[in-house]
């Protein structure tokens, strides 16, 4: 998630996720193909390489707890939709995997990444964050307040065992993101992220990794790709464009991970398109060229497949809540950004999705799980899922000339993906096809 308040939990939480699982477990039996012939049905193929695809980030309250009737609603669309599915360590929606020294608790991994098996989709696995004896805290304690912090450098060992001994426990799991977002590297006193530290920390990691199995797919540094907009010149680098410059020190600290690394099956970053200070430039639509340009930097500079690990469009509360827009133009904004990204050479990347407990959600993939009537398809569901379909790794979708400025197109010889970016209807050719589109509208067509 963003960098702003760690995520706190309950051992009421905890509770009631163990209870969920029960349901889960009648859930996910129920599901097509699931029943006597279960062990012998042939198992869904997953992704292997590098190239994932476009899916989401699991957060605290997901489709594994709630009441029986939405968590099957749930279970059944994301069975219906399969997609890559991540989820961490410990934190947002997983506790402390390891609360002593050899002492180990995977029982919410177990829950999830069985979740995410039954329903078809990819596992990925990002290996944040770390129990508190590794960080100064006392063993068989958890502080939530600091899960953000990262280990201490005497324990970037343990934490690269615990790694080992969670790849050993999935074997299934092919792809492992290493930490999240720098979590706890910055140096206060030198002013910049100590990539020293996390660059130690990703290589033993890496090596554990591949030392349990070779074919393990490993990936950083997650660093979070924080601009300044045109005429603020903090820390302005040459990484640019009419939306501002990226923060130098975010770019030291890539390009000393990039030079140092054991190695990297791909490169996985995060970002928005607004700015450090919460401003769009040139405005909040064009402002999401960012994830092209940012792209192709780190496409060239690493020569390896590119994941956004998280993305963001519209400008956060101080609740951290993104809730100011209408469905209609978030979910404009995310399909504009969906097409930057990989326009800019994305191989994929996880939508960070929402969390609560309560009716409202906006942005969510589905209705919450927690309420009688929960787990039904959201907007923001029908575009990820359409375009993980629509645009799979290795189909070479390209930019569509609309000829239009405010109308956003992206095609393969099978798909084209309109977006309107702009509040009043619009007509365009397509294929010599008049297309009409009304104001933040997102059209899919079929190609002749």
């Amino acid at each position: 998630m963003r960098r702003r308040a760690g995520e706190r939990q309950s051992r009421f939480i905890a509770i009631a996720a163990g209870l969920a699982a029960l349901a889960i477990l009648v859930v996910i039996c129920s599901l097509p193909g699931d029943r006597e012939q279960d062990g012998k049905r042939p198992v869904r193929p997953g992704v292997t390489g590098p190239a994932i695809g476009w899916g989401f980030t699991h957060t605290q309250f997901s489709a594994d707890t709630g009441t029986d009737a939405s968590t099957a609603r749930a279970a059944q669309l994301l069975h219906d939709r399969p997609m890559p599915q991540n989820q961490h360590i410990m934190g947002w929606g997983a506790d402390n995997p390891e609360p002593r020294p050899g002492q180990y608790d995977f029982a919410d991994l177990d829950r999830r990444l069985a979740l995410i098996r039954r329903t078809g989709g990819t596992p990925v696995v990002t290996l944040c964050c770390a129990p508190d004896w590794m960080k100064g805290g006392t063993a068989g304690h958890t502080d939530w307040n600091a899960l953000e912090k990262a280990p201490d450098p005497q324990h970037y060992g343990d934490f690269a065992a615990l790694a080992g001994k969670i790849a050993q426990r999935f074997p299934d799991v092919r792809h492992y993101v290493v930490w999240n977002e720098f979590k706890g590297f910055f140096d206060d006193a030198k002013g910049r992220w100590n990539y020293e530290g996390y660059t130690r920390l990703y290589n033993l990691v890496y090596r554990a990794l591949k030392k349990v199995n070779g074919a393990n797919q490993v990936g950083g540094p997650y660093l979070v790709m924080d601009s300044h907009v045109p005429g603020d010149d903090t820390y302005a680098s040459d990484l640019k464009g009419p939306w501002g410059s990226i923060d130098r020190r975010t770019l030291d600290a890539f390009t000393y991970w990039n030079r140092h690394k054991a190695g990297a099956d791909f490169v996985v970053v995060d970002g928005s398109s607004y700015s450090k200070d919460d401003r769009y430039a040139p405005d909040t639509f064009a402002a999401a060229r960012k994830f092209a340009d940012v792209g192709r930097w780190l496409r060239k500079q690493s020569g390896l497949p590119l994941w956004w690990a998280e993305w963001y469009v519209e400008v956060a509360d101080e609740n951290d809540n993104r809730a100011r827009w209408s469905e209609r133009t978030r979910t404009a904004a995310q399909a504009t950004a969906l097409i930057e990204m990989t326009a800019g050479g994305a191989a994929g990347g996880f939508y960070w999705n929402p969390e609560t407990e309560g009716a409202d959600c906006p942005g969510c993939l589905w209705t919450s799980t927690r309420l009688d009537d929960g787990g039904k398809e959201l907007p923001m569901m029908t575009l990820l899922s359409r375009f993980a379909r629509a645009f799979p790794p290795g189909s070479g979708p390209h930019d569509l000339d609309t000829g239009r400025p405010e109308v956003r197109g992206l095609a393969d010889d099978r798909t084209a993906l309109l977006v309107n970016t702009g509040k009043r209807s619009v007509t365009v050719t397509v294929d010599g096809r008049s297309v009409t589109l009304a104001g933040y509208d997102v059209r899919w067509l079929d190609r002749p």
